[in-house]
């Protein structure tokens, strides 16, 4: 049993962070809105900061909206670096630059810690059935020590490189997905104007090779 750390329980950090406490970890938590009542059910301990999140754990995952929220959650005045001893492990797994990722983990490691990025896909879904795509910067020693714990959030998990790398990874994803909508939008837009069903275009498309997530899932909205 590891002791745990989660800053950020927002759509996608609560149900990570209580799949981390259903696989017997001692987890603290720490969150600017109000959690939800099944995290304090599940046995989760709230802290006052971050700071006291990195105090209390070993290993500090954070999931928070963007790059700034991250540089404030990791080296506020209470933030976590401000807890941080030697031998601890930061994990974020928010979706930021890899240029600003490059210069936190040599923060980090300053302090004598270890630092990943690991952005994930797969959206709310994803995080409530444990099935995330988690693609990961850092050193490969860091990554498989932390392993065990993203196979609890994800499934397809992928080292990819060096620190920064994983957030690399993670904007390429938005290229390809944000593409992608753009031409199943233009495909159906067209079927439409075109005079036939855009559901049924969709349907028949489903069975061939256009077939894909952005499709199946996006498509269904339009």
């Amino acid at each position: 049993m590891s002791k745990l750390g989660f800053i950020g329980l927002g759509i996608m950090g609560t149900p990570m962070a209580l799949r981390l406490k259903a696989g017997g970890h001692e987890l603290f938590f720490h969150t600017r809105s109000e959690p939800k009542p099944e995290v304090l059910s599940a046995g989760a301990v709230r802290c006052a900061s971050a700071k006291e999140v990195a105090e209390r754990a070993d290993i500090v995952f954070t999931m928070v909206p963007d790059t700034p929220d991250v540089a404030k959650v990791l080296f506020a005045d209470d933030g976590v670096a401000a807890g941080l001893s030697k031998g601890k492990t930061v994990v974020d797994m928010s979706s930021i630059s890899p240029i600003d990722t490059k210069a936190f983990a040599q923060r980090i490691n300053a302090l004598g810690c270890d630092y990943l990025d690991a952005p994930v896909s797969g959206g709310e879904v994803g995080a409530k059935a444990g099935t995330l795509t988690i693609m990961v910067g850092g050193p490969e020693a860091t990554f498989e020590r932390v392993k065990p714990l993203f196979e609890l959030m994800g499934k397809n998990i992928t080292l990819v490189g060096g620190n920064g790398d994983g957030q690399t990874c993670k904007v390429a994803n938005q290229i390809i997905v944000a593409l992608n909508i753009a031409a199943v939008g233009e495909a159906l837009v067209f079927a439409s104007k075109a005079g036939a069903d855009p559901a049924k275009v969709r349907q028949a498309l489903m069975g061939g090779f256009a077939a894909s997530r952005i499709l199946e899932v996006h498509g269904e909205r339009m």
